[in-house]
């Protein structure tokens, strides 16, 4: 059981009641990091035990991907116990884990491993929940350290150290969608992207975009509304959503790679921004991780 330090400063309450349920069900190890380098310690020793994250959306990421990069993923389910505020969940929520600690905590006792789709680029990077360019508001700023960190220092006033805007769940994306769009359109005219989707040319250089998204595993919600789909496991191949100025309707494609390239660009990946770079290919790996869930 790794507990994010961020946890520990938002909501010391849940942390407890998490570590109570899951105690008195299971032997567990407890492991209390103070930033990236032991949580990620503490995932590379953890043997043969299951690993259990308590925090928010940007600490299971950080886990998935030190277990990506051990190549560890198909062989191991992660479990998790969101902890934080809601826009800070709002990923791990979309991709059916319960909200409640009781039932999160539980679910991790009795739920059942299940496979999820991810991208990955061609930096060995990761994506659990959605690709966004531009990178937009509310993401980690370019710098940061894509992992857990300690708790602030005395006189922040309790503060959790990472506040990401709302991302994949389908009521907060669509809201932050829509925020972030018009935002987009009063700031600038388009981005000089080209953008291929399984080879597919969907946008070049001479055509200027407003937003690209791409979500691994999607499966698009009433009406098809790209901002609707939630991430999880699919058929192998992402929704892919190109937002062109002036244009009510975007271009959609499903594919199995993306490519996107031009000038210096940043992207979102998930809430931690990437980038800039010139080109960048983003691919669908089928079912590559496992996470526990609730039984059907």
């Amino acid at each position: 059981m790794v507990i994010d330090p961020a946890a520990r400063t938002a909501d010391g309450e849940s942390v407890r009641i998490a570590k109570d349920v899951l105690c008195a069900g299971a032997g567990a190890k407890i492991c209390l990091p103070d930033g990236p380098e032991e949580f990620a310690r503490a995932l590379s020793r953890r043997g043969r035990r299951r690993p259990v994250v308590i925090g928010d959306d940007r600490a299971l990421r950080f886990a998935v991907g030190v277990l990506h990069k051990e190549r560890e993923l198909a062989r191991v389910a992660v479990s998790v116990v969101p902890v934080g505020a809601a826009d800070a969940v709002a990923l791990t929520r979309a991709l059916g884990v319960p909200g409640s600690t009781v039932a999160a905590a539980r679910t991790v006792l009795d739920g059942d491993a299940r496979p999820l789709d991810l991208l990955t680029d061609d930096s060995d990077g990761i994506v659990l929940g959605g690709l966004r360019i531009p990178y937009g508001d509310g993401a980690a700023a370019p710098g940061t350290p894509p992992g857990p960190r300690a708790p602030a220092a005395s006189g922040s006033g309790g503060q959790p150290w990472w506040r990401p805007a709302a991302r994949t769940a389908r009521a907060a994306l669509a809201a932050l969608a829509a925020q972030a769009t018009g935002r987009e359109r009063r700031a600038a005219p388009g981005q000089r992207l080209r953008i291929e989707a399984d080879g597919v040319l969907l946008a070049d250089l001479d055509q200027p975009v407003q937003r690209v998204r791409v979500v691994p595993g999607a499966r698009s919600g009433d009406g098809g509304a790209p901002d609707g789909a939630a991430p999880g496991a699919g058929d192998g191949l992402a929704e892919v959503v190109v937002d062109r100025p002036g244009c009510d309707r975007p271009l959609r494609a499903r594919a199995r790679a993306v490519t996107v390239s031009g000038p210096d660009f940043r992207y979102r990946a998930d809430a931690v921004v990437g980038g800039p770079v010139r080109t960048r290919t983003w691919t669908v790996q089928p079912g590559a991780w496992w996470l526990t869930l609730p039984r059907e």
